[in-house]
């Protein structure tokens, strides 16, 4: 008898109208032992593209086929239940289509129960139940496996994971006990807490296996008959192996310990204001002394609360961005227009040119080849790039072939000529216009006519940039974010110059190459460095009039940013940072700054000061010395309210000026470029929650406003 057995859920089939129900099929396959298998296939009825989710709906009828099961199983029909999915794809986790629309905490809280009931059958057919992962498995369809007995997955599933921290919210169908008592903690929290904090990183079939989320793993020409045959040794006695169970020493000794250490490393990243990751923590930590079902109802009250919080309709905002916005980005042209690239050239053979050759060499897997004046310079490049290449291999991520391959591929050279077949030609050369000038000009005596050249610049003209040039239509602005391989946006520069040729074909890079890209146009900083140097220079003013670096890094902790001004300022490089800022104040001089401080700084050389784990201790001394004399500090308060309605002043004119075509572009590009968190659902609306957008220009950016935290 479940604990949930005397609700009634009907009144949730309110939430579920334009729901895709998954359906739930269910015929007995006969095994080589002579005992039956009630095997269960999920599917929506619709494509690969729209995978199985689980609606009200969905779950109900879940709900009632398991309960026959249970019933047939006691009358000795059957001898097991197994549940898989339709092909490529298990389920992709709830229908989170209309959980926005959830009127109460008291309806937030029948979801979480529901889905409870439903999964939690598995554990109470009186027969053993399997879980037989054929494809994708987020949330609540890792749930479902989780809630088995035991469990098989496709040597080639796309993907597994429990996102749902990314989201705003927590594993509530389930998943915050059973996998820590599955996994052990430490692994758990590794799925649950950083994964989801790493810009949602997923297992694949194999790290489900060796945690021991999967008990076993079989190739996807005969998944579904080696599962079988697997699940009916399982009935006749094979026995399961499980190393990362926790036993009692874990349980008493380190568990807790293991907690604190992500907590303590949550909050060193995200601060306070993300809810749920805290949430997740207090529920893992519970799990080890919890009974199931005394653990089922505290994710219950838990994901209800974050259902009907502030923060997970921010999020869902920006997970809409981010899957959807995204992929059908605002401006770009005929992707039919765009030309196939063959061969990359990248000039330069420094830090950002290595990151350059070795994404495209293991994206597009061409030829790409590296120019630089300096032969030893490209001589460490390629050693650099090669041994990155090995280093993939080594883990196991690239075949012996594939290495060999992409070594291949790369090359470096001081003579230019060896562009002239290259299709894509990328600079990464010093941030200073007249350098670029003359690089793009001398390099377009070599390359063909159709060659596209494209710019790194992060702040200045593209047009200007390609002033030299015979063919300025070619050009257009490519703007990575560092570390390249990491950073998912590009920042593509459609100056007035440019063509819908060059434009399409730096769209379809970008895309081949795995990244978000927004179309901006062609102005100081585009979008990301310009809201950022708004941010720093009034970071830095509040330290040229007096405030202490401490002071004006604690005002801006509301906005939940993954960094402070002065880590982000020493992060990019402090040279990098004056002349970012001083590039703004002289397109801007009425509302940006220039710190004479900041360029002593960038001559000291040092700002934070970090420890053997490279946790940051304090501010360096000397720097604290450049910066004093100020005689008038500003409060935090002060400051957050400066930065604020800065933020809503530069993003009001930047949407008048049309560098983007609307706020969610904006925002699209603060989330994937600057690591504005998923909690706060975007710097727009955040700034319409908290009234900067008011208070600046009357108005607000969205109507009606977006839900969100207000910080």
């Amino acid at each position: 008898m479940s604990q949930y057995d005397s609700i009634d859920f009907t009144d949730l089939l309110a939430l579920s109208d334009a729901e895709v129900v998954t359906h739930s099929y269910v015929h007995d396959v006969p095994l080589p032992s002579g005992k039956v298998l009630a095997l269960v296939t999920l599917d929506n009825g619709m494509d690969y593209k729209r995978p199985n989710t689980l609606g009200p709906q969905s779950l109900l009828e879940f709900d009632r086929l398991l309960v026959t099961q249970r019933d047939r199983a006691a009358a000795g029909e059957i001898h097991a239940v197994a549940v898989t999915g339709k092909e490529f794809i298990l389920a992709a986790g709830a229908d989170l289509s209309r959980v926005s629309a959830v009127p109460s905490k008291a309806v937030a809280v029948k979801l979480a129960q529901l889905g409870h009931r439903a999964l939690g059958r598995l554990g109470q057919l009186g027969v053993p139940s399997f879980v037989f992962i054929n494809g994708l498995a987020l949330g609540g369809g890792l749930e479902i496996a989780l809630n088995a007995d035991y469990r098989t997955i496709d040597a080639n599933a796309s993907a597994v994971a429990l996102p749902e921290v990314f989201l705003g919210l927590i594993p509530g169908w389930g998943g915050a006990y059973l996998l820590p008592n599955l996994i052990g903690i430490e692994n758990a929290l590794k799925v649950i807490i950083e994964n989801p904090l790493k810009n949602n990183r997923m297992l694949k079939p194999r790290d489900a296996l060796e945690l021991g989320i999967a008990d076993a793993m079989f190739g996807s020409a005969r998944f579904l008959e080696e599962s079988l045959l697997w699940a009916d040794a399982v009935l006749n006695g094979q026995p399961v192996s499980r190393p990362n169970q926790p036993g009692k020493i874990e349980r008493l000794a380190k568990w807790n310990i293991a907690v604190n250490i992500a907590r303590k490393s949550v909050e060193e990243k995200l601060g306070m204001v993300a809810k749920s990751p805290y949430l997740a923590l207090e529920l893992l930590e519970q799990a080890r002394k919890v009974d199931k079902e005394a653990a089922f109802a505290r994710e219950d009250e838990a994901i209800a609360s974050l259902i009907v919080g502030d923060q997970f309709h921010a999020s869902m905002y920006a997970f809409d961005l981010v899957q959807k916005r995204a992929k059908k980005p605002a401006g770009a042209p005929d992707s039919s227009l765009a030309r196939p690239v063959g061969k990359v050239g990248v000039i330069g053979a420094g830090l950002m040119a290595r990151q350059f050759a070795l994404l495209f060499v293991r994206k597009l897997k061409v030829p790409v080849v590296l120019t630089d004046i300096n032969q030893d310079k490209l001589d460490e490049a390629l050693a650099y790039i090669h041994a990155e290449i090995q280093a993939t291999h080594d883990k196991g991520r690239i075949s012996s072939d594939e290495n060999q391959r992409l070594q291949a591929l790369v090359s470096g050279t001081t003579n230019p000529a060896e562009f002239s077949d290259a299709d894509w030609v990328i600079e990464a050369v010093f941030e200073e216009l007249t350098v670029k000038q003359d690089v793009f000009a001398a390099i377009e005596q070599h390359v063909s006519e159709d060659a596209i050249l494209a710019t790194n610049t992060s702040s200045l003209s593209v047009a200007e940039i390609g002033a030299k040039l015979s063919h300025p239509e070619r050009l257009v602005g490519f703007h990575f974010f560092n570390p390249v391989a990491v950073m998912p946006l590009v920042e593509v520069v459609n100056a007035p110059q440019t063509n819908e040729t060059s434009l399409a074909t730096a769209m379809a890079v970008a895309k081949e190459l795995g990244k978000t890209a927004v179309i901006t146009t062609d102005s100081p900083g585009f979008v990301v460095n310009r809201l950022l140097a708004r941010l720093l220079g009034e970071a830095m003013h509040a330290v040229d009039l007096g405030t202490p670096f401490k002071v004006v890094d604690e005002s801006v902790a509301p906005f939940g940013m993954p960094m402070a001004p002065f880590e982000l300022l020493d992060l990019v490089g402090l040279k990098v940072g004056a002349h970012v800022l001083d590039t703004h104040f002289a397109a801007f001089p009425d509302r940006f700054f220039r710190s004479d401080n900041l360029h002593k700084l960038a001559e000291h050389g040092s700002l934070i000061v970090r420890g053997r784990t490279d946790k940051i201790t304090g501010y360096d001394r000397g720097a604290e010395a450049i910066v004093k004399g100020g005689t008038t500090p500003l409060t935090a308060e002060e400051i957050r309210l400066r930065i604020e309605d800065g933020l809503a002043d530069e993003i009001h004119r930047m949407l008048e000026e049309k560098v983007v075509s609307a706020p969610e572009d904006i925002d699209l590009c603060m989330i994937m470029g600057a690591g504005w968190p998923f909690q706060m659902g975007g710097a727009t609306p955040f700034l319409d929650r908290i009234g900067a957008s008011q208070r600046v220009f009357g108005g607000t950016f969205h109507t009606p406003l977006i839900a969100g935290t207000n910080a």
